[in-house]
């Protein structure tokens, strides 16, 4: 089911406005601890406390100035919260690009680049092989997967799996520059400061800063448009998908896939973690985070089997009305799936293909009677040959070996 709201486009650029009253609390929350953060952590509130939570934020924010004022205060909270005030200082990518591999109408290469110095954000880049002039850019993120117990549980895990090599390589072919990256203690990042690395409060913080080092790399490419730059993730790497969203303007496209809710505000410590969504004078849903891309490009992809099944009518109107504020109500829309669950299956890639294309004018791959875009042409691999790192192509080494120095040194830069 797509839901849209007609409205005028409007383009504007974040601006922080010196409005009254930012500080806000619902009413109805549940009480802080007496000691510690105010952690927002898995299905913190009901559904009607979520919805009521919205309610109220449109009653106190009725307009665009006043909801802009306090989406500034929310971006600053988030980012206090998230560890990340002051902005670390940026350090030199040096990236890492190997073993170049040629398919049907796109190449895949093996990536790594220094967020902080010594620690190795890790991907795979997908690039068209036909498309001329400049081209879009495309962050993809992924959601929580399996524990590595033997090397054949890659498979199943982050870039490797089948969904995130499909997306990289559609999106390729239609002529985007695309960039696979993955969370902090997966892939060849468990490699460097092992698996249990994800299970730390501060791997929110490293997530948030490995994404918008991310941007710095993709803009750096030669020909990537920075007017069209996409950022799309599910579940956990939906959460990626609208922090970065919110923090960085340099996004011009937002697709976070079944993940944003007003009640459910992520179970894992690398979305909840860290006091990003209540502190002592604010308060933001997920939902509400997502909003603060307003007015640009917005999708949200839902389902009728977990915490999204109340998108149609619960989150998406509320996206609806900030976006009206905007008069941008073209910019948004929401594909829910009622029947499906919590992936990101090619129904959902479907959803987005067809998003980016429509404001990146790009063109669409055929698809099927169903509606569905065919995929048949890029190569699923196997995970060997998508690792950054292998015994031909050691990790380097002055890479930190475990999450305790990759922080001391993120510390380090804000100073």
């Amino acid at each position: 089911m797509l839901l849209r709201h007609p409205a005028l486009l409007i383009f504007t650029p974040f601006i922080a406005l010196a409005a009254p009253a930012v500080n806000w609390i619902p009413t109805g929350l549940p009480p802080v601890p007496a000691t510690g953060p105010a952690l927002c952590v898995g299905g913190y509130l009901k559904p009607e406390q979520g919805k009521a939570t919205l309610d109220a934020a449109l009653a106190q924010f009725p307009d665009r100035a006043s909801w802009e004022a306090y989406g500034q205060h929310i971006r600053q909270r988030i980012q206090a919260g998230a560890g990340l005030s002051p902005w670390p200082k940026r350090t030199p990518l040096n990236p890492l690009v190997r073993a170049k591999r040629t398919y049907d109408g796109y190449s895949v290469e093996n990536v790594a680049f220094e967020s902080v110095p010594g620690y190795f954000v890790t991907g795979n880049i997908y690039r068209p092989l036909t498309a001329k002039g400049t081209f879009p850019a495309v962050l993809t993120t992924h959601g929580h997967g399996a524990t590595i117990k033997t090397p054949a549980d890659f498979e199943k895990q982050g870039r490797f799996t089948e969904t995130v090599q499909a997306r990289g390589g559609t999106l390729a072919r239609m002529g985007a520059i695309v960039l696979s990256i993955e969370m902090v203690g997966y892939g060849d990042s468990s490699t460097q400061i092992g698996q249990e690395a994800h299970k730390q409060p501060f791997t929110q913080t490293l997530q948030v800063w490995n994404t918008i080092r991310a941007l710095d790399y993709l803009l750096s490419l030669d020909g990537v448009d920075p007017k069209r730059v996409a950022v799309t993730g599910e579940s956990g790497g939906g959460t990626q998908t609208f922090l970065l969203t919110a923090l960085d303007p340099r996004v011009t496209l937002s697709a976070p896939v079944v993940m944003v809710s007003s009640y459910f505000f992520g179970g894992c410590l690398c979305e909840s973690g860290q006091p990003i969504h209540r502190s002592a004078d604010h308060f933001a849903s997920n939902v509400m985070i997502a909003a603060l891309a307003a007015p640009r490009p917005l999708l949200l992809v839902s389902d009728g089997k977990d915490w999204t099944q109340h998108n149609p009518t619960i989150e998406f109107p509320f996206i609806q009305k900030i976006y009206d504020y905007y008069g941008a109500g073209k910019n948004t829309a929401n594909i829910h799936l009622a029947n499906e669950g919590h992936d990101y299956g090619p129904s959902k890639r479907t959803a987005v293909y067809r998003f980016i294309a429509e404001h990146f004018k790009l063109t669409l791959p055929p698809s099927d009677a169903a509606g569905k875009i065919d995929e048949s042409h890029v190569t699923i691999e196997r995970h060997g040959p998508l690792h950054a790192f292998d015994e031909t192509a050691p990790l380097p080494a002055h890479a930190h070996r475990d999450l305790a120095s990759v922080e001391r040194t993120l510390r380090g830069l804000q100073r």
